[in-house]
This record gives structure tokens, C-alpha cells and sequence, in this order.
């Protein structure tokens, strides 16, 4: 298949439907995490939780940056803007990300200079031609926005912008895979694998889940026949009892991944010993830091970060939502308190976030990608 339609197409739908279940065995229960939330989303929209037999539950993993961003992380960034009169930039999905003293707009709206960017190169930009602003890009993102802002930073030491710094909050998936892992209620039985991510990482690092876990991976595309062959894919494996890492997503997604963005992440950035992980606490290893040679850009040096420590909200239930172990709709927030128009936590804010997609989608009586 060549074009997006085809990815869509009513009847193929239905024949990948009909073979997934007959693929479920009677009696048997499927527990599979969709990682990214971008997956998320495409569920969500496509209303396949709705289709799939009953026997088939997905999981809604920790796969959207905005959400496992902790509130602390946020605040110190803003405070260290209105601190030292930065001009603060960000993507568009952090605008109205809530911190305690308010998201990115209310900043803005209270005098600190706050301006959304496409990429960090437009933050390199902005500080190149207002060399009396000092800019700080506020980076986000796991493997797959990682290259773009090392890339970046390269750029900048190269041109000697001394204007210019980066706050990394760049996430690393592995860690935190291990992490769901070794939890005492893991019961995630196979993984769809990122397909955003491995993009730049490939499908080799996933080894160790299907090696020291016992548990399937499938990489997968976005459309909704490539979900659903994913998980076609994943109950044959566990039906015949083996677990091994597979590539749906070949159109994209090679076995070794992007050698070059690899590259430029090993030069720029090392791992930090700890990172918080919104409702998943400090796991080791599983952020980037900037390395020495970069440390003239690295804004929490440069500045002297505030490190603010801030507890996020208790009844908000982000972080049972992040790893798969209560449904959005089980937050007793959600759809009252918490809406995307006045989101207590982030998974209702991003449009990757659970909260968000089920908030959208999950009532839309009218939806039939059968149709």
C-alpha cells in the first residue's frame, strides 16, 4: 500500500478485524500497551478500542512528553525566565501546560517574554537576530525531538551564540520500559512500539523487553490497519508462546534506526544520573543532560537552575493513567474538574495525552471507520 486512504480502507479493516479474532483464544485475556501517544490518539479517534473483541485491552503507556513531565520541571523553567529576564521558548503543546503559578500563557500575560516555536532552530534564530534577548529553549521530547535540539546546540557553539541556552527535559524511553517492567502490578503482556521513536533508535534496543521480559514488542506505524496489524502480529507471538521484536512499520523504521541523529545525540548530550517522571517518580539514566563541551548552553548551569520542588495534584491521576493502570475516565477529575479547556493535569492538555483523546473521541456516537 502507497497511499494514506488505503491505510483507512473499510474492507481491509474488517478482514484484519475478523483475523484478529479468530486469533483470540477462548478464555484468554490480552493486555497490550500502546507506548506513543500518538498511538493514543489514533485509537482514540479511529474508535479502535471499540472494535477489537473484548479479550483485547490496551494499555496507555507513558509515550506522550507533555504528560510524564513532571510540574516541577515546568516551574523551574518559568521561574528561571522571570528570574533573569529570559525570553522563554517552547513548543506550542506546552503553552498551556498548568504549573503552579501558572502555564507558559499566564507568564506571558504577567510580563515574561513567552513565545511558541516551531523547532529549537527558531529559538537560535530569535537569539542570532536579538543579540540583547537571552533566549532559553525549553526542549521536550524523547529519542525523536532529541536529534533536532543536538543538532541545535551544534549549530550554536559552532556560530559562538553565546545568547542562546537550552533546558533539557529530553526523555529517555528505555529506562523507563524497564521501569513498567519491574513494577510489582505490571500486567502488560506485549508492547506496540513507538514508531516516532524508532524512527531515530530503530527496533534493536527493544531486545532486552522480548529477551529478559518474556513480552512481545511490535513496532508500528499510526493509520489504523497498521494498529491493527500490530496487534495481529503480537497475539501470533504469544500464541505460540514467543516473544521476539517485530517491525510493522518497515516503511519508516529500519532495524538499526538513524545512525547519523544517533551520533549527534552521543556527541551533545550524556545521561542524567536521576529524572523525575510525572507519577512514575526518579528513574535512573532516563534523561538527557547536556555533556561538558556544551555546558556554555546548558541554561540550568548557566543560570544556577531554582530547582523548585512541587507536588503535583493528589486527586488529578495522571500517573495511573501513564501506566496503563486505571482507564482516563477512572480519574475522578475527568470531564469535570479536568477538561481541556481548564486541564488540572497534562494528559489533558496535549493532544497525545489519554485524557485528551478520550475526552474527544470516546463519545463521538457517529464514529465509524467501517463506514
Amino acid at each position: 500500500m502507497k497511499y494514506v486512504d488505503e491505510f483507512r480502507d473499510g474492507d481491509l479493516i474488517r478482514k484484519a478485524l475478523d483475523e484478529i479474532e479468530r486469533l483470540c483464544e477462548d478464555g484468554r485475556q490480552y493486555r497490550i500497551m500502546e507506548v506513543c501517544g500518538g498511538h493514543t490518539h489514533a485509537i482514540y479517534r479511529y474508535g479502535l478500542q471499540d472494535l477489537l473483541p473484548d479479550a483485547i485491552t490496551l494499555l496507555h503507556g507513558p509515550g506522550c512528553p507533555v504528560c510524564i513531565l513532571p510540574m516541577g520541571r515546568l516551574d523551574d523553567g518559568l521561574e528561571l525566565a522571570e528570574r533573569h529576564g529570559l525570553t522563554f521558548t517552547a513548543f506550542g503543546d506546552m503553552m498551556r501546560v498548568p504549573g503552579v503559578n501558572g502555564s507558559p500563557l499566564e507568564y506571558q500575560a504577567r510580563g515574561v517574554d513567552v513565545r511558541m516555536v516551531y523547532s529549537p532552530l527558531d529559538a537560535l534564530k530569535l537569539a542570532r537576530e536579538n543579540p540583547d534577548l537571552e533566549v532559553l529553549f525549553f526542549a521536550i521530547g524523547f529519542e525523536t525531538t532529541s536529534p533536532s535540539t543536538a543538532l541545535t546546540l551544534m549549530q550554536a557553539r559552532a556560530e559562538g551564540v553565546e545568547n542562546f541556552s537550552v533546558m533539557s527535559n529530553h526523555v529517555v524511553l528505555f529506562p523507563a520500559l524497564k521501569a513498567l517492567l519491574d513494577g510489582p502490578d505490571c500486567r502488560i503482556d506485549a508492547f506496540i512500539g513507538p514508531g516516532h521513536v524508532s524512527t531515530v533508535v530503530g527496533c534493536a534496543p527493544y531486545a532486552f523487553i522480548a529477551e529478559d521480559y518474556g513480552r512481545p514488542v511490535v513496532v508500528s506505524g499510526f493509520e489504523p490497519l497498521d494498529l491493527l496489524q500490530s496487534v495481529t502480529m503480537i497475539l501470533r507471538q504469544m500464541n505460540a508462546g514467543e516473544a521476539t521484536v517485530e517491525n510493522q512499520y518497515t516503511r519508516a523504521v529500519t532495524w538499526d534506526g538513524n545512525l547519523a541523529a544517533q551520533r549527534a545525540m552521543d556527541e551533545v548530550f550524556v545521561l542524567r544520573p536521576h529524572f523525575e517522571w510525572r507519577g512514575m517518580g526518579s528513574i535512573p539514566e532516563s534523561a538527557h543532560g547536556l555533556a561538558e563541551a556544551y555546558r556554555p548552553w546548558d541554561a540550568e548551569a548557566k543560570f544556577d537552575a531554582p530547582a523548585v520542588e512541587v507536588a503535583e495534584p493528589d486527586e488529578a491521576r495522571c500517573g495511573d493513567v501513564l501506566t496503563g493502570t486505571i482507564a482516563p475516565p477512572e480519574c475522578p477529575l475527568f470531564g469535570k474538574e479536568c477538561t481541556p479547556e481548564r486541564p488540572v493535569g497534562a494528559l489533558m492538555v496535549s493532544s497525545e495525552g489519554a485524557c485528551a483523546a478520550h475526552f474527544h473521541y470516546a463519545h463521538v456516537e457517529d464514529l465509524d471507520i467501517l463506514a
